[in-house]
């Protein structure tokens, strides 16, 4: 499908960027492993759902490079992967308030639940959007991965901050 052709080294580079950082997150976790037990709740809020946002970018790279013979197979599973993510993001949202380990400040709420949030409801509108104009959904599902993979950025940038910086 050649609209799918004019984003192929888009999807290159976002890919390749998640898979890398989906690796580097792995080493960071490894590196402030010495965590209590106590402290693996926080995880579950904080880093957790950056390898899903890193892992959701690069499952989205794979799905937007196959070789489609339609939008409609694409579409369905950008929809399903924006559904899935908002729920698991709701979801975070309650855990983010519930662990003791560490209260969380406006920032923490807006990046790790408002945004993502936004980004996967993205998708499901992306669909949507697919479905009349197809350039626009092509840029939505575009922006909802670079979103994410920023999103992912930040939160990963702020957890090794603070394990570096408050935590030491």
């Amino acid at each position: 499908m050649t609209a799918l052709t004019e984003w192929q080294n888009f999807y290159m580079i976002v890919g390749s960027s998640a898979g890398a950082l989906i690796g580097l997150q792995f080493v960071v976790l490894t590196l402030v492993a010495s965590l209590s037990r106590t402290q693996t709740e926080g995880g579950a809020a904080f880093v957790t759902p950056t390898i899903v946002h890193f892992g959701t970018v690069l499952l989205l790279a794979g799905v937007m490079s196959a070789p489609w013979q339609s939008m409609e197979p694409a579409m369905a599973l950008w929809c399903a992967m924006g559904l899935a993510g908002a729920l698991y993001t709701s979801f975070n949202a309650r855990r983010l308030g519930r662990q003791t380990v560490y209260t969380p400040q406006f920032e923490d709420w807006i990046f790790h639940a408002v945004l993502p949030l936004v980004a996967y409801l993205m998708l499901v509108a992306a669909a949507g959007a697919e479905a009349l104009y197809a350039r626009v959904g092509l840029f939505d599902v575009g922006a909802a991965a670079l979103f994410l993979l920023f999103i992912g950025i930040h939160n990963a940038w702020d957890t090794v901050t603070y394990h570096v910086f408050t935590k030491s």
